[in-house]
């Protein structure tokens, strides 16, 4: 596409861009805190809490495999409402569930929907945001999550101390989940206009083609279908290089990310908080990390990709550490609460990071099928932490895995030092 600053207004898109992803981040955010309390209260050990509550992650991480061809064939719109609703399938799953394992796949088909969702909106805006913007617009993408991370759990927290049921913060999430469709149903898809104008851009293309060098049998739409039924697995071989060498970069990032969101609630359990409490420290700790997100753009588009990544991943990797020390302290729930607030001041400054350097690397007019591979890369990583977490815990001590995601955090840290700026040469546009 060939929208520039001076004629792409977000305002324009807001609404329908963002409101729906809130929708579902609210719901997201509300349970994820909740997930290990609720396999303890089933009888789970505490790493089998930390497996089920990885599952939502290995969900999102298999969900990427369909989910570029999906957005590519039926439109982001409609592959957002059908994530919606599969979404809504797996959380009463969760809410009926009689035992741990019900529940596990529940949270499973939770992750699946997932990764289409958060495809699909990443998609529109790499295709339709100007480079000169991309950041803070992903940012702000990012920040729409982070503020649903947020907010559900203070609703969690709410929902739970005045019906005495955990269980029952999982009806938030289906809330989100169908209100998303219905606002998606109801206002105007931001894409339809961006595809009408791609599409005539298409077929005049053709036409000079066909002049220049003979007749092509395939139509237009054949050759467009052809374009973007690129597969995942053939895409990954197609980058492999740059998948290799920056993707594992970027599934630190997701791994040390995912390690939070499982650690923070499973840490509250091992130190016999409360659900009510631990979600609300959560919440808390998410609106540090939700005020970063326009900031970490700002970073970004001035001063390049990098000085958004180094910062979050050695705070995390410091954050991951520090908490490794402190589980036996007689102040232990002060330490949780220092560095579980630190960790999101860590998150906030990278908010974005993944999805801008995703954009930056595809192709700019049919950009699914690469997204679906460097998501899979950082979703390889948002995956197999968790499970880490859960094997060291039952090997060792929840300590020693915290530990263990510290180190990955600086390592982590060192490839991206190397690769960002080779793969990702981003300059500021100081003209305006």
């Amino acid at each position: 596409m060939s929208t520039t600053s001076s004629t792409f207004s977000m305002r324009s898109v807001a609404l329908s861009a963002f409101l729906p992803a809130a929708l579902f981040a609210i719901g997201e955010g509300a349970i994820i805190p909740i997930i290990p309390v609720v396999s303890d209260s089933l009888g789970a050990t505490l790493a089998l809490s930390a497996f089920v509550a990885s599952l939502i992650l290995v969900g999102e991480l298999i969900g990427d495999i369909p989910s570029g061809w999906l957005v590519s064939r039926i439109g982001e719109r409609t592959a957002m409402i059908g994530a919606a609703l599969v979404s809504v399938v797996g959380l009463l799953v969760c809410v009926v569930a009689p035992d741990v394992w019900v529940l596990a796949l529940g949270v499973f088909l939770i992750g699946l929907s997932t990764a289409v969702f958060a495809l699909a909106r990443h998609a529109f805006m790499t295709s339709f945001v100007p480079p000169e913007i991309r950041a803070r617009a992903l940012s702000s993408l990012g920040g729409v999550f982070r503020f649903g991370y947020f907010v559900g759990p203070l609703l969690s927290a709410a929902v739970i101390h005045l019906t005495g049921s955990t269980q029952s913060a999982f009806w938030i999430h289906i809330a989100g989940c169908l209100a998303a469709a219905g606002v998606l149903l109801v206002l105007k898809d931001p894409t339809a206009a961006a595809r009408g104008d791609e599409r005539r851009a298409l077929r005049a293309r053709t036409a000079r083609e066909s002049a220049a060098t003979g007749p092509d049998d395939r139509t237009a739409g054949e050759r467009e279908v052809a374009a973007e039924a690129q597969g995942l697995f053939p895409t990954l071989w197609r980058h492999r290089g740059v998948l290799v060498k920056l993707g594992s970069g970027a599934a630190l990032i997701g791994a040390m990310r995912a390690g939070r969101q499982v650690i923070l609630p499973l840490w509250a359990v091992s130190i016999a908080l409360g659900s009510t409490e631990t979600a609300l420290i959560i919440g808390i700790a998410g609106a540090i990390d939700f005020a970063l997100f326009y900031t970490s753009g700002q970073i970004m588009d001035r001063w390049g990709r990098l000085w958004s990544a180094m910062p979050c991943m050695v705070g995390l990797g410091i954050s991951y550490l520090a908490l490794s020390l402190t589980h036996a302290l007689p102040d232990n729930v002060g330490w949780f609460i220092g560095v579980a607030l630190f960790m999101s001041v860590a998150n906030g400054i990278g908010s974005g990071i993944l999805m801008t350097l995703g954009a930056d690397l595809a192709d700019k007019e049919n950009p699914a099928p690469f997204l679906g591979a460097w998501r899979f890369t950082g979703d390889f990583g948002s995956a197999a932490a968790p499970l880490l977490i859960a094997g060291l815990t039952a090997l060792v001590t929840i300590s020693f895995a915290s530990g263990v995601m510290g180190v990955l955090g600086f390592v982590g840290a060192g490839i991206l030092l190397r690769y960002v700026p080779r793969y990702s040469p981003h300059q500021p546009h100081l003209k305006r």
